[in-house]
């Protein structure tokens, strides 16, 4: 027990209120610093550490969006999907099964959990192509306007992408928590 949590709703903490949430915020971050590259006046003022922090940035965000979903995939996701013994009557500490038990939850596992479980992985691809296109483009960015701002989208739909899954976390976590 940490704080009066089990090993499992810790872990299933840091996922998501760690991880996930310093995820979400570093997305307007990074997005914001490409739309900066885009302005003139930045191109001739500002220093080398500009686009060194605008890769930085972007490799934290990768990172992060690797480690939530690696650690959400092995940790508690596992613990999620335990079967119940054979003649358990109490579902309530096995969320899947207790989720598909209940006609009117069944709906958060069958396509809740199937969209967290798919949109989540999108989430670290996309933003590994995006800092691939950052680190190509560097500088230039900034006269290729297309390119930046289809790295923009990239990561816009990832953000969206990101927003939806730790939604449906939350929501599907709050039916049937795994302890």
């Amino acid at each position: 027990m940490v704080f009066g949590f089990s090993l499992q709703e810790t872990w299933s903490i840091i996922h998501g209120a760690g991880f996930g949430l310093g995820l979400l915020l570093l997305f307007p971050l990074v997005i914001g610093g490409l739309v900066l590259l885009g302005r003139r006046w930045l191109e001739a003022n500002a220093p080398d550490s500009y686009l060194r922090f605008l890769v930085g940035g972007a490799w934290i965000l990768t990172s992060l969006a690797w480690l939530t979903d690696i650690m959400g995939t092995y940790l508690p996701y596992p613990r999620y999907r335990v079967q119940p013994p054979h003649g358990a009557t109490n579902l309530r500490d096995f969320a899947r099964s207790y989720l598909l038990s209940r006609s009117d939850l069944a709906i958060w596992e069958n396509i809740g959990m199937k969209w967290k479980e798919h949109l989540g992985w999108i989430v670290p691809i996309l933003c590994t192509a995006a800092v691939y296109i950052i680190l190509v483009y560097g500088w230039r960015l900034a006269d290729q306007p297309r390119i930046r701002k289809a790295v923009m989208t990239l990561l816009m739909i990832a953000f969206i992408a990101a927003g939806i899954t730790g939604y449906l976390g939350i929501l599907i976590t709050k039916l049937a928590p795994v302890r």
